[in-house]
């Protein structure tokens, strides 16, 4: 899209429909590096937008309670649900936005290692109120505390922690580390560009092209736009990888930063930061925070292991045609955990999903 030419109506009303998918805090590397610093240091602020969870409600299955506990093969690991939320108010943070980008930072608090996975936003599960279609309608119809229990229920998982962002910081933060380093190539820089236009626009700021590919230094409505790209081959399993790329390019420049300029990160996006995080998770995070790193990441449900399917009114949805053994993979990968047996709800959810979606794969 030129940035001088006319569009039709049709094209201006789907270029605000857009929104800019945003992963601020889902750096989490990030969040529990500064976030202690700005509450010592800026004790007058209100800090983030606090939330408060009942793990009751949260639906974490009664097997995943007893691998928790020492001993279990899920013991020493903190899992986190990070969401990017199609948020354009502060008031969308906490319910009524869908969450367009949804990972699990699973941090293993032994050794640091931290794995990334991505849950495709149109993945066809159980929303958490048994009625099943894409999975970012969780968030939009429950919050947080619904779109956490939707993980849990359908994933065989222990969250309780989370965190959401709208869109607006994103930008500021990479900004202030002094841009990350992508590697764009040519079909991405055949798009990456018109994304920019639209988050300038919403933004209302200017853009500097991006003119070449190969390995560069991007800024931060520049990644922002990388982030969006989805008309590549892969669609959005190649975005998500696109996001997850952006984390780990803003976690090693933020182990680059001091503590000043991190602090000063956390300023800028915290009135879009809405979590349950408190004080003593990130404090156990801090103690040892430059031996975290992100190790490996991944998307749900994986490619030999899931189809597409046009659900009606529910849209074109992804289907994880064996939910089960989707779910036992999650396991293996994220815990090594290669004796892994489902619970008897991942069950009831892996034969409904395949009853609601036989008849419809593509």
């Amino acid at each position: 899209m030129a940035t001088g030419g006319k569009m039709s109506a049709r094209q201006r009303a789907a270029k605000r429909r857009r929104k800019m998918i945003l992963f601020v805090v889902e750096i989490i590397i990030i969040l529990v590096m500064v976030a202690v610093l700005y509450l010592v240091m800026n004790k007058t602020s209100e800090g983030p937008k606090m939330a408060s969870l009942n793990e009751e409600d949260l639906a974490i299955p009664s097997n995943i309670q007893e691998m928790k506990e020492e001993g279990g093969v899920m013991h020493g690991y903190m899992n986190i649900a990070l969401f990017g939320l199609d948020a354009e108010t502060d008031s969308q943070l906490f319910m009524g936005s869908r969450s367009d980008s949804t990972m699990i930072a699973s941090i293993n608090l032994d050794n640091g290692d931290i794995k990334l996975v991505s849950v495709y936003r149109d993945t066809y599960l159980n929303i958490g109120t048994d009625e099943y279609q894409k999975c970012n309608a969780a968030y939009s119809y429950g919050g947080a505390e619904q779109a956490v229990k939707m993980l849990n229920m359908n994933l065989d998982m222990d969250i309780t922690k989370f965190v959401a962002v709208g869109y607006k910081g994103l930008s500021e933060v990479i900004d202030e580390l002094g841009g990350v380093y992508v590697d764009i190539d040519s079909e991405e820089l055949k798009h990456i560009n018109n994304y920019q236009i639209n988050i300038a626009e919403v933004l209302k700021c200017s853009y500097t092209p991006v003119t070449e590919t190969g390995y560069q230094l991007l800024n931060g409505i520049q990644a922002t736009a990388y982030c969006r790209i989805r008309q590549t081959a892969g669609d959005d399993f190649q975005r998500t990888a696109r996001q997850r790329e952006v984390i780990k390019a803003i976690e090693e420049q933020a182990k680059k930063k001091d503590l000043v300029t991190l602090t000063k990160v956390f300023n800028n996006c915290i009135d879009n930061i809405y979590t349950n995080l408190e004080s003593k998770d990130i404090l156990e995070l801090l103690e040892n925070i430059m031996n975290y790193r992100i190790v490996e990441e991944e998307g749900f449900p994986q490619p030999d292991m899931r189809g597409n399917a046009k659900m009606g009114a529910k849209g074109a949805c992804v289907i994880p045609t064996d939910l089960q053994s989707n779910v036992t993979w999650l396991h293996q990968f994220l815990f090594e955990d290669m004796d892994y047996t489902v619970s008897e709800s991942v069950k009831e959810y892996s034969q409904r999903i395949e009853s609601d979606t036989s008849g419809h794969m593509e």
